[in-house]
């Protein structure tokens, strides 16, 4: 018979097989009597299926309370195990509380492809490798590829000189460098990444800085926020400070400077010059790794406060960024070279005799031969020097990524009653005996603002023609009869009415934006004046917005589905840094002393993310004072090119005492600049202007039609308004020749 072999059934079997064995041999048991001195034992009965128990004594062990907190932590202890079956790879960048064994390595991997490696450790033979230690051994430098992926080739070499130059492998015993960047090339994202590499990494296997600071005009403070947060993501929390009480900005720094250690909370400050120079005192009681000022041309005055507080910040490694590091003339210059690297080109007094007074006057056109060779070479001397901590690549570069630019210059004349009032202000105010004798009395700038303003538009001055101030005496009786101010007129103006012109086309034939750029904000207003009767929709930047509410209206103009038409920007307040491409077309209305804020306001529009044709139209009012600034914004602009942009065959195109020639007005010109210029960009030798009266315009309209249809780059703006007979002198400065466009 077949049993079965569970194990139920086989335990079951056996028990019934000992029960049988003890029922066949069954014995009653026998008693004995127990011995003196004898313990009684019984027997204990068992089951075989059962293990005994154990027993447990009423009387616990007596713990200390250590003694059982470690108990407790003995058992609630275990080690950490990857939640991977099988998991064999390393425990991630770094062992929890172990130290790893063996030689060190670098934060990423070097060999990476596409890898950016800022330093790359000396090659050993193989018998140094064995007399090394591996615990001091020096390892890759390499770029963090969340950024290094995004950057393009000449951000990436921008990226390398700032680091050799911080780390003083440019200039031994010198840490600081000066990145001239154009507008436009990404200088923010490259002093990011420069940033985030020095704070986790370095030769030594260690963090090189444990803070940073980012000092920024009060516009871009919340840029620069985004900005960390748009490349880094979540691995770093910046502290960006841009407003607030005294105590509360006082507190916060005092945290900031007050954290120490390998993984700082916060190791990024961004903080505006202003609040900067007000709280300088909290910032100096510690040190700090590196310090980066954006539109480090602020610091041009090393006798102003801001410059004195920055330099007493107590940090080897600086980092100045502009666009435009020489504005007015190489003083300035030499304090920005002085503040990133004191010394290397010694003295304020030595540096005028040997370099800048030499190099003047060899750049006069009225300069002799032995005068511009000496000025050569002393330009030749100053430039090997600032070229090993001064990095600049112009805006050339950007035409392989973005849209063409076209930028034009565009004369225009004075209307009959601007005329008259310009002609009688030069009658009575007389400033030229003044600036003939050198002097520049306050009378003289007035006078100059003053004329400035009617070129923009009679209304700017109809106050000092009701108070007859001087040189407005008798002025108010050439105005129209019932004139007012309440009302834009922009017939009175040849600037407005090309105005009114260019926006009315914009509008009508395309979908583009428009930002209308001026010095001043009475100019502003008659902007808004004119947009409200031609129910256009804009918004105004000034320095009456706040800071925060700056940063909310551009990314709201930048949206596509943003209905407003216009941005009206002032150029003193948010001139510098500002992303406004979604406009493609700005209006330069009128022109600055200083190139380099005409060269900022005008860098809005044509920047990373532009994705239409770029216009730029720079508006100045034939053969006035404007066209006087323009030029000597030409030799101040040819000034720079030869220091910083390295420029050979720059012309010498104004002569210094040209230039002082401010109070007159040429009637008879279509163009005062284009005379004294030369200009070689006319078509087929021959100036474009309007056709004489009375004659056939065919000819003239023909040759621009073909001057711009050639290229592709005919603009129906500028060209309908030619058609309103306003008169034009077009310049065009385009990077179309880099596009390979014949």
């Amino acid at each position: 018979q077949r049993r079965s072999l569970a194990p139920s059934q086989l335990a079951k079997r056996k028990a019934g097989d000992e029960e049988e064995e003890e029922e066949e041999d069954w014995h009653p048991p026998t008693t004995r009597k127990r011995q003196k001195g004898e313990t009684e034992s019984r027997e204990c009965y068992r089951s075989p299926f059962r293990k005994p128990l154990a027993q447990l004594t009423n009387r616990p062990h007596c713990l200390d309370s250590s003694q059982h907190e470690a108990f407790i932590r003995s058992i609630l202890s275990k080690p950490f195990k990857v939640p991977i079956p099988n998991y064999k790879g390393p425990l991630g960048l770094r062992a929890l509380g172990i130290k790893r064994a063996g030689p060190r390595s670098p934060l990423h991997d070097p060999f990476e492809e596409g890898a950016l490696v800022l330093y790359e450790p000396p090659v050993l033979s193989a018998h140094d490798q064995l007399k090394i230690d591996k615990e001091k051994a020096p390892v890759h430098v390499v770029v963090d590829p969340v950024l290094s992926r995004v950057l393009r080739p000449h951000q990436r070499e921008g990226v390398k000189f700032l680091w050799d130059c911080v780390t003083s492998r440019r200039i031994p015993g010198s840490h600081g460098c000066i990145m001239a960047d154009e507008m436009g090339l990404g200088k923010t994202l490259q002093c990011i990444t420069l940033m985030w590499t020095l704070l986790r990494q370095s030769p030594d296997c260690k963090p090189e800085i444990e803070k940073a600071v980012v000092v920024s005009p009060s516009s871009l403070v919340r840029n620069w926020y985004n900005e960390v947060e748009k490349w880094l993501g979540g691995r770093i929390q910046p502290l960006a400070i841009d407003g607030g009480s005294k105590e509360e900005i006082d507190r916060k720094l005092v945290g900031f400077m007050n954290q120490r250690g390998l993984r700082v909370p916060s190791p990024i400050l961004i903080i505006s010059y202003e609040t900067f120079r007000l709280h300088a005192e909290v910032l100096q009681k510690g040190s700090v790794g590196l310090v980066i000022c954006d539109e480090g041309h602020r610091l041009k005055n090393s006798e102003n406060q801001t410059y004195q507080a920055l330099n007493s910040l107590n940090t080897p490694r600086r980092v100045l960024i502009s666009g435009t590091p020489i504005q007015n003339d190489l003083l300035e210059y030499f304090s920005l070279v002085h503040f990133v690297n004191s010394g290397i080109l010694g003295t304020a007094q030595e540096f005028k005799r040997h370099f800048e007074m030499p190099i003047l006057k060899g750049r006069d056109a009225d300069a002799s031969e032995a005068e511009r060779h000496k000025g050569e070479e002393r330009l030749k001397e100053l430039i090997s020097i600032v070229n090993r901590c001064l990095i600049r690549r112009t805006s050339d570069i950007l035409s392989k990524y973005l849209p063409v630019k076209i930028e034009q210059v565009v004369c225009c004349r004075l209307t009959p009653l601007q005329a008259e009032l310009y002609k009688n202000f030069l009658k009575q105010a007389k400033p030229v005996e003044e600036l003939k004798e050198g002097k520049i009395s306050v009378s003289s700038l007035s006078s100059i603002t003053s004329l400035k303003k009617l070129c923009n538009h009679p209304a700017l001055i109809y106050d000092k023609c009701v108070e007859e101030e001087e040189g407005f005496m008798g002025a108010l009786d050439l105005f129209p009869a019932g004139y007012s101010t309440k009302s834009v007129e922009p017939q009175l103006s040849g600037k407005m009415l090309v105005l009114d012109y260019i926006l009315a086309v914009t509008k009508s034939t395309s979908n583009d934006k428009v930002v209308l750029v001026s010095n001043y904000t009475q100019t502003l207003d008659l902007f808004e004046k004119l947009c409200r009767s031609r129910r256009y929709l804009y918004v105004r930047l000034d320095g009456t917005m706040s800071i925060k509410k700056r940063a909310k209206i551009v990314e709201r103009f930048n949206s596509p589905s943003n209905p407003e038409f216009i941005f009206m920007l002032s150029s003193k307040a948010g001139g510098c840094g500002l992303n406004l491409i979604g406009a493609n077309r700005l209006v330069m209305f009128d022109p600055d002393w200083n190139p380099a804020n005409d060269e900022q306001a005008m860098a809005r529009v044509w920047r990373d993310g532009q994705k239409k044709m770029c216009y730029i139209y720079r508006l100045l009012s034939t053969g006035t004072i404007e066209e006087k600034i323009f030029q000597r914004q030409t030799h101040k602009k040819a000034l720079s090119s030869c220091v910083v942009d390295e420029e050979q065959d720059v012309e010498r195109h104004f002569s210094l005492g040209e230039l002082k020639e401010l109070f007159t007005l040429n009637e008879t010109t279509t163009s005062d600049t284009h005379d004294k210029i030369k200009c070689r960009r006319c078509v087929n030798g021959h100036q474009v202007r309007p056709p004489p009266e009375g004659s056939d315009c065919t000819s003239d309209l023909s040759q621009w039609n073909h001057y711009a249809d050639k290229r592709g780059l005919q603009d129906s703006v500028l060209k309908a308004a030619w058609d309103a007979a306003v008169t034009f002198t077009f310049h065009h400065h385009s990077h179309e020749e880099q596009r390979g466009i014949p």
